[in-house]
């Protein structure tokens, strides 16, 4: 699945810029109150960040599991003033005891921690975002 296709991340704004990365522009659709961007927008880019982290580490489960996400934690450190971008990240003890897990289990829990960052490349928010996964029978 293209995470660009989900209806809401369209709907929020997030694009894949020239060098890979999803990010979302700053726009009068994403400001707040303060003309940053708004939390929940910033949250919609960790989340899908997390969600395409799993199949990118994961592209073999693709069609064969569901994700939910379970639990989140963020952070939101400095305003995001222009265009933000993140990276995620997969711990590879985590990775290999989800794949143990899912494999004796048929369902199994994992983290992705996230961070955002802006063209200055000053964190503006970072958070974890655990995911349930359950094989589809």
């Amino acid at each position: 699945m293209n995470v660009l296709e989900i209806p809401f991340v369209q709907k929020v704004g997030l694009i894949r810029n020239n060098n890979g990365y999803l990010t979302l522009p700053m726009n009068k659709s994403n400001e707040n109150h303060i003309q940053t961007i708004h939390a929940s927008a910033q949250f919609t880019l960790a989340e899908t960040l997390s969600g395409e982290a799993l199949q990118k580490m994961f592209p073999h489960l693709s069609g064969h599991v569901v994700p939910i996400l379970r639990e989140s934690e963020i952070k939101f450190k400095k305003p995001a003033i222009g265009e933000i971008y993140g990276l995620a990240h997969i711990d590879d003890a985590m990775k290999e005891k989800f794949e143990e897990q899912l494999a004796k289990k048929g369902r199994a829990s994992i983290s992705v921690d996230v961070e955002i960052k802006d063209n200055n490349e000053i964190v503006t928010c970072s958070g974890r975002f655990d995911w349930f996964i359950q094989k589809i029978n």
